[in-house]
């Protein structure tokens, strides 16, 4: 089997796919993309295909190997991205073509179920709240806000009152009901990430997300020491060797690698290991499309580390599709008691819709993160 051609497809909200073809008319599904860099990475996946084309499909290991060493300068989001788009539908053909589920390839299951969490926007604590009882109504009881909103590299008391609140009115109107992680987005610089997580110790979260951003990632070791509450990140770490230095100087409690971001199924494989050598969970980043999520879906259920996964439905981010519009086989997508079950079709499990691919393809837009500033006139991260 050889393959044939590499096809890319923008599509709302923010999302991309990639379609691989072999001359044995069997295709996989990738979803190679940077939430507003979209267009970059297409790019960088269409001058990568000349190490794919006409190679063996088969021979993933190689091809993951060329892409990634075949290259001077390597690394980083963009290239990063593009080669696990790739190797994401190398997986889903090679499932395909012996007829099994990519997990099956990977050892077999290691666990029969993996719990979810959902994301609640809001920007007041009873919007928030408000999300949370509707999704427990329907099964979830595991969630992720925003800790804050900008932060200061050294802010007033109101803005440390504000996120605080968030947390005390989830609690006093849930209980223990409920688990509830606080992404601080990579926001909050280190002292007010300090002082943030000690107000919010006594509420509780299951825990903190990015509270630096990972290139000051010299400071988990020094925020972990200070608290009980774990310490997760990992959504912008692209390869093992980022991920190497990290789980080396310790702090982390919850590795989050991004299956579209991080080399694709073949680096996060390497990367959930390592983590579980460190005695670090794994909780990979997935606020993206089905293919996404279906890739990591196969981690989780070959890693014993394991222990959430992160889906996009309902999520804020998503203007103009959902989570499975794409998507044929839905019901395998369903979820039970909060939990997703292993995907029983071969290769990645995922039956895309090709025909509404192409057409909403046809008039994709370019999202953009919002560019948000401090009162002073200062870019504040978003």
């Amino acid at each position: 089997m050889k393959v044939t051609k590499l096809t890319t497809y923008r599509l709302p909200p923010r999302w991309m796919f990639l379609k691989v073809e072999t001359d044995e008319g069997i295709t996989g599904w990738g979803e190679p993309v940077i939430e507003g860099r979209a267009r970059t990475v297409e790019a960088a996946v269409h001058e990568l295909s000349e190490y794919v084309i006409g190679k063996d499909p088969a021979r993933i290991n190689d091809i993951w190997s060329t892409l990634y060493r075949g290259g001077f300068y390597r690394g980083g989001p963009i290239l990063m991205s593009a080669i696990a788009g790739i190797d994401q539908a190398l997986w889903d053909i090679k499932g395909k073509a012996l007829g099994v589920p990519v997990y099956q390839l990977l050892g077999g299951l290691v666990r029969d179920k993996i719990k979810a969490y959902s994301w609640v926007g809001g920007d007041r604590p009873s919007d928030v709240i408000a999300g949370m009882k509707k999704l427990t109504e329907i099964g979830f009881d595991t969630f992720k806000l925003n800790g804050c909103e900008e932060m200061g590299l050294i802010d007033n008391s109101r803005k440390i009152d504000a996120a605080v609140a968030v947390a005390a009115q989830v609690r006093e109107a849930m209980g223990n009901s409920v688990e509830f992680g606080l992404d601080f987005h990579g926001r909050v610089n280190a002292p007010m990430a300090k002082l943030l997580i000690k107000e919010l110790e006594q509420y509780r979260p299951l825990f903190i997300e990015e509270p630096v951003l990972a290139e000051q990632a010299e400071y988990y070791p020094r925020l972990a020491a200070q608290t009980a509450i774990p310490i997760a990140a990992g959504e912008r770490m692209f390869s093992r060797y980022e991920f190497k230095r990290v789980l080396a100087n310790g702090g982390l409690a919850i590795a989050q690698p991004d299956l579209s971001h991080a080399g694709g199924i073949t680096e996060c494989l390497k990367i959930a290991s390592m983590a579980e050598a460190y005695d670090v969970a794994l909780a990979p980043h997935c606020p993206l499309g089905p293919i996404a999520l279906a890739s990591c879906l196969h981690v989780d259920f070959v890693s014993y580390n394991a222990v959430l996964q992160e889906q996009s439905m309902g999520i804020h981010y998503n203007q103009g599709a959902e989570l499975l519009d794409y998507v044929i086989n839905k019901d395998d997508f369903k979820m039970t008691d909060g939990y997703f079950y292993p995907l029983t079709k071969p290769g990645l499990g995922v039956e895309i819709n090709e025909q509404l691919v192409i057409e909403r393809s046809k008039n994709a837009g370019d999202w953009r993160n919002p560019v948000w500033r401090y009162p002073d006139g200062a870019v504040a991260e978003w």
